[in-house]
């Protein structure tokens, strides 16, 4: 993946509402935004930190469309030239599977969320031959005006946290559909919460089988370390 070595802070928001939201569908005033976009990429994630600290994540893939891995993602905040927070740098996977990050210079907004979707459309278009372009604006479409949004309780080192669920269905009603049908229902959960460093408790895809009683297709599943995942998410759905 080639990027950029340094995001500044001022391009930073305008690099994530770019790949993902609408703006052409906007004004300036935050009213504009809806509640997903506000939350997922417009809130001070950030600010429970005290830099120098390092975030960790750990990813598992597993399904049966392709071979399962478990690897890991982390993030290290440090102080940015004036003291503020924060500059992050990312490593995301390792060995092989390790992709080029940018340094990303006074962020506010958890920059794990951007680093996950951009993979995730260039995943997509490796496995359909699609646009990355397309599945970005599917993407940031579905968080701007296809969102669920809950409130539930999730387990982070051992004792219940309150959260916030968002979850989008991007390819559902795509008119290019048929080019991607054995995607086409994959679902997407963000989990939030201000009880965990960096705000991001996880987010998890999902593809299921064929049928209800088949092994799901896909399944990736990014989680801050110490977190518990939810079970049994998508017959609850």
């Amino acid at each position: 993946m080639t990027m950029l070595k340094k995001i500044p802070s001022f391009l930073l928001p305008l690099m994530m509402m770019a790949m993902l939201l609408p703006l052409a569908a906007h004004a300036a005033d935050e009213k504009d935004f809806s509640p997903a976009e506000k939350l997922l990429f417009m809130s001070e994630q950030l600010g429970n930190l005290r830099p120098p600290v390092t975030l960790n994540y750990v990813f598992r893939k597993t399904g049966a469309l392709e071979d399962a891995f478990d690897d890991k993602v982390s993030i290290a905040f440090s102080k940015a030239a004036d003291g503020s927070c924060c500059t992050g740098r990312g490593e995301f996977f390792s060995g092989t599977r390790k992709l080029a990050l940018p340094e990303v210079d006074g962020a506010r907004a958890n920059p794990v969320l951007m680093f996950f979707l951009e993979r995730e459309v260039r995943e997509m278009q490796r496995l359909t031959k699609g646009s990355q372009a397309h599945f970005r604006k599917r993407i940031r479409m579905a968080i701007y005006s296809g969102a669920t949004l809950r409130e539930l309780t999730l387990k982070y080192r051992g004792k219940d946290v309150k959260a916030q669920e968002v979850t989008i269905t991007p390819f559902l009603d795509d008119p290019n559909r048929p080019r991607f049908e054995k995607l086409a229902t994959k679902a997407y959960r963000f989990w939030m919460s201000d009880a965990v460093p960096g705000g991001v408790f996880g987010i998890r895809t999902h593809i299921g089988g064929a049928t209800a009683d088949a092994a799901p297709l896909l399944v990736e599943e990014l989680l801050i370390e110490g977190a518990t995942a939810p079970a049994n998410l998508e017959r609850r759905s």
